[in-house]
């Protein structure tokens, strides 16, 4: 059997595959020559290729609206991009090219809503779901920019004391207001039930007693997420027929209730081998609520989904060069990158997420198992598993060899720079908190001083692009 690295990947997978090819030897993305952004920008690189953005969004859509079709589906399909995935202007704008919908999570959210209206790349028109726990910030900028005319704002109560803090506003019409239902975690989990949202059994009492009658607002969406995805399993359409059960029996007392969001997004790939139906899992999920609403005899729903990191995931890679090849024993490689990889990947280490590892050059060398270590002094800073292996291969690098190995972590689109906390931004754009200093002098008397105010709006959009 031949050993080299291409024969390892050519007879375990199909390739080449969507997205990856090999030019004269070396790895190409998306069509793009890898070979010829390192030599133009050198490594480490974080690259981001926005047509991949527009394509997973018209998959989607376009495979939720023929399922709307072929089912004969009475209501309609909505999309929306989750701005906590990836808060960039470049990023935004992709997306925005293709007419989505936004989530918002937090109340610097809300400026950035306001930077893309007043550039004209949204209208007042658009879809803005808010959730997240809901500060008096959050709630201020949310209910002001209802007043500013955009009259497709809903505001999703995460727990019932939110719609306490509503009382008094000065609001222009009434407020939309969706309700995300609790829902309970998988087995393995920490907890046994999210943290997030209103308790089922609760729903119904708290719509009759609080929202009914309530002349500032008016229910317009039930909001359920899964945290693990969009998966076919037991515990997904288990919370699912929760959430569909619940729909319907808020459907029959609240005329105004006219969607139903999915929340949590569907996967993407992490591995060479991903294998997942798109097709038949929306086709199921929009047969599943005709015909609970059918046999209910309710209208059926707008359905809303909130597609963050399966809209930019696929669109980002981080590019490295081998720095040394070290032997620590008889049996153990180890490549020493050109970055640390807690700072640049830190789902990889911090919930052990993984991401599509190849190299881009010396597909020819024989392979060997390898273990991936960054450049800081950290014990964690190290990469040496793959979600279908329990090790990772790599071309060995061959002594004299002139060119160093490149190697690549693919599909790092999502969430990594806001966790990394890429030139000061925070994940869901939550800023850094005051920096108070304190100290005692000889006397034993203290002092204190503010070394950093908090984080503020400006300085947040300027590191995003919006400046």
């Amino acid at each position: 059997m031949k050993n080299t690295y291409f024969d390892l990947i050519d007879q375990t997978y199909y390739f080449p595959q969507e997205g990856f090819d090999l030019r004269d030897g070396y790895l190409t993305f998306h069509g793009v020559s890898l070979k010829y952004l390192i030599e133009k920008y050198g490594t480490p690189i974080r690259l981001v290729y926005l047509p991949r953005i527009g394509e997973q969004i018209k998959k989607a859509r376009n495979l939720f609206n023929r399922s709307i079709k072929k089912n004969g589906y009475k209501g309609k399909y909505y999309y929306c991009y989750c701005t906590k995935c990836c808060h960039f202007s470049h990023v935004l704008k992709a997306a925005l090219k293709e007419n989505v919908n936004l989530e918002t999570s937090s109340s610097f959210d809300l400026d950035l809503i306001e930077k893309l209206y007043q550039e004209g790349l949204i209208t007042n028109k658009i879809i803005l779901i808010h959730n997240g726990y809901k500060t008096n910030e959050y709630l201020e900028k949310i209910i002001n920019i209802q007043n500013q005319g955009f009259t497709n704002s809903v505001l999703v109560l995460d727990s019932i004391r939110e719609l306490d803090r509503i009382k008094g506003k000065r609001i222009s019409g009434k407020v939309k207001i969706g309700i995300r239902m609790a829902i309970n975690e998988e087995p393995q989990s920490a907890y046994y039930t999210s943290r997030l949202g209103i308790r089922q059994n609760e729903i119904i009492d708290f719509y009759m007693k609080n929202i009914k009658d309530n002349p500032d607002v008016e229910l317009k969406m039930l909001h359920f997420f899964v945290d693990s995805g969009i998966k076919d399993n037991i515990y997904y359409w288990g919370e699912f027929q929760k959430a569909i059960k619940l729909f319907i029996e808020l459907k029959k007392i609240c005329p105004t209730l006219k969607a139903f969001n999915l929340g949590g997004g569907f996967p993407i790939r992490n591995n060479l081998g991903f294998e997942y139906d798109f097709d038949y899992m929306i086709n199921e999920i929009v047969k599943n609520i005709k015909e609970s609403c059918n046999e209910a005899g309710v209208e059926e729903p707008d359905i809303f989904t909130e597609f963050g990191k399966y809209t930019v995931g696929e669109s980002g890679a981080t590019i490295f060069s081998v720095l040394e090849h070290k032997r620590q024993n008889d049996a153990e490689h180890w490549y020493i990158v050109d970055n640390s990889l807690m700072n640049t990947i830190p789902d990889a280490w911090s919930i052990l997420e993984k991401f599509i590892l190849l190299p881009i050059n010396k597909w020819e060398n024989e392979h060997a198992r390898v273990n991936i270590g960054g450049i800081s002094c950290d014990h964690s800073d190290y990469y040496n598993s793959e979600d279908m292996n329990q090790h990772v291969n790599l071309p060995l690098i061959k002594d004299g060899d002139p060119e160093p190995l490149y190697i690549g972590f693919f599909h790092t689109g999502a969430y990594q720079d806001s966790i990394s906390g890429y030139g000061g931004i925070k994940h869901c754009l939550i800023p850094s908190p005051k920096h108070v200093v304190v100290d005692r002098d000889e006397k034993g008397n203290m002092t204190d001083y503010v070394y950093r105010n908090e984080q503020t709006v400006e300085e947040m959009l300027k590191i995003l692009g919006y400046q």
